[in-house]
């Protein structure tokens, strides 16, 4: 499946994390759009992602510690990864990254979920192979008109929106020597979604690549922080893809992530 970067670069500004939905049943329609998408959206064969209606609060449980409880969601999607890949959080962030952008713009609420819900309850529904895991799960349904006491508390006061500058995310790199397709690539990355907000990812940029490397090992929150650079990698591409520049991603070994090389850029922006 081509990336709809169109589609999914709006839907990268105008997304925000929903946990209090209506209730309703998707229609048969929204349900086999989104079972298409998580089928053909699948650029590792190590990663997929499941659509379950089957009673989400049998996967959700309790209190989502400050984020507030799940409420009304009528459907979720499961991201599953082979544990056995040593890449599998980074390609789990941008597959599932992938499919909440798809949901965002057919205007439907989202949530990634890494923690405090039933991994085993999910994989029972879904059917898990080998070294499988469900690694992290999104309520999606329609929101409520109104944001609820926790997302107004969350988002309100703007906690969950701050992010850090791009000096910070790039070491202070001069924006000015990057191409317009770079500086819109790590604007991209600037807001993509994280735990707790963390922004654990650095790049480091030139006219040809964006590096991202992660700032330290390991979980917080029992999310992998390679899963939200992951998340980071897709918004890369999204906004690349968008100023027309092609490319691939190269695996790294720790603390490197992944290396976007560029493979193809618009004539009118090589000056031939």
């Amino acid at each position: 499946m081509d990336i709809p970067h169109a589609e999914w670069y709006r839907a990268i500004r105008h997304r925000r994390s929903r946990r209090s939905y209506d209730g309703v049943p998707l229609e048969p329609e929204t349900i086999e759009r989104l079972r298409t998408v998580c089928r053909e959206f699948r650029p590792f064969p190590e990663v997929r992602s499941e659509v379950i209606e089957d009673d989400p609060d049998k996967v959700l449980r309790g209190i989502l510690g400050s984020y507030g409880k799940i409420k009304g969601a009528p459907a979720l999607i499961a991201f599953v990864g082979r544990m056995d890949d040593p890449h599998v959080q980074e390609k789990l962030g941008y597959t599932g990254e992938g499919i909440i952008l798809e949901a965002t713009s057919m205007g439907l609420g989202t949530c990634w979920v890494g923690g405090f819900f039933r991994p085993r309850v999910a994989g029972s529904l879904i059917g898990l192979t080998g070294k499988e895991k469900v690694v992290a799960v999104t309520p999606v349904g329609r929101m409520r008109d109104r944001f609820s006491r926790e997302e107004r508390v969350m988002t309100g006061f703007g906690l969950m929106h701050r992010r850090k500058s791009l000096a910070a995310l790039t070491g202070g790199a001069d924006m000015g020597l990057l191409p317009e397709w770079a500086k819109a690539a790590l604007e991209a990355a600037r807001i993509a979604p994280s735990a707790v907000n963390r922004q654990p990812w650095r790049c480091r940029a030139d006219a040809g690549s964006i590096t991202v490397s992660v700032d330290s090992p390991g979980f917080d929150i029992s999310i992998s922080r390679r899963l939200d650079c992951g998340i980071a990698m897709l918004h890369i591409e999204v906004a690349a893809l968008e100023y027309g520049v092609q490319g691939r991603w190269e695996f790294l070994s720790h603390p490197g992530v992944a290396r976007f090389t560029v493979q193809q850029v618009p004539r009118d922006q090589t000056g031939k």
